[in-house]
């Protein structure tokens, strides 16, 4: 029973340290969040991004995509506006497991003893910044940020994965209404 307890509680630890994407959000409090209906696309804020253009435009089309499902609209003349910042860096994850074991296979083994394992995992860590900016006041009212392992994948697993940081990114807006 112990052994199942363990298990149970190392598979939920596994399963929370390798949450996909972790979100924090900002917000100006005296902000009417009641009174935005409809979006636009920042471009300024947008083409300084450094990012490809084909990934801009799947975060632009996830954006929209989670936006309309929230009922907003989008508009040629918005109530606010959305842009977008990246960032990533290199991280490496060092584990190592000490133990004593009884090295391959099952039964006698001559080297019997310390097992010493170490694991190198070495990733792309990328943020992905949502403002939302008042456009008659110029000002930021609202600011998501999602981080998350990016994976060098092909074409349908980028897009999944964008997909992914931005539902979980717009899930939190606007303030109060999240998930």
């Amino acid at each position: 029973m112990k052994y199942i307890k363990a298990l149970l509680l190392f598979l939920l630890i596994v399963s929370y340290s390798c949450q996909t994407v972790k979100v924090v959000t900002d917000y100006d409090t005296k902000a009417d969040f009641s009174k935005y209906k409809t979006f636009a696309f920042y471009k300024p804020e947008i083409d300084k991004a450094k990012i490809s253009d084909l990934d801009k435009k799947r975060i632009l089309r996830a954006i929209e995509s989670e936006l309309i499902a929230k009922g907003f609209t989008k508009s040629k003349n918005p109530d606010i506006l959305v842009g977008i910042f990246t960032k990533s860096r290199e991280k490496v994850n060092v584990n190592q497991n000490n133990g004593l074991g009884w090295g391959f296979g099952w039964g006698w083994n001559p080297w019997w003893g310390m097992n010493n394992n170490i694991q190198v995992n070495q990733f792309t860590e990328g943020t992905l910044f949502i403002d939302f900016i008042d456009k008659e006041k110029k000002e930021l009212v609202w600011q998501g940020v999602g981080t998350g392992a990016l994976r060098l994948q092909n074409r349908e697993k980028k897009e999944a994965r964008i997909k992914e940081f931005v539902k979980e990114i717009i899930s939190r807006f606007p303030p109060g209404k999240e998930k």
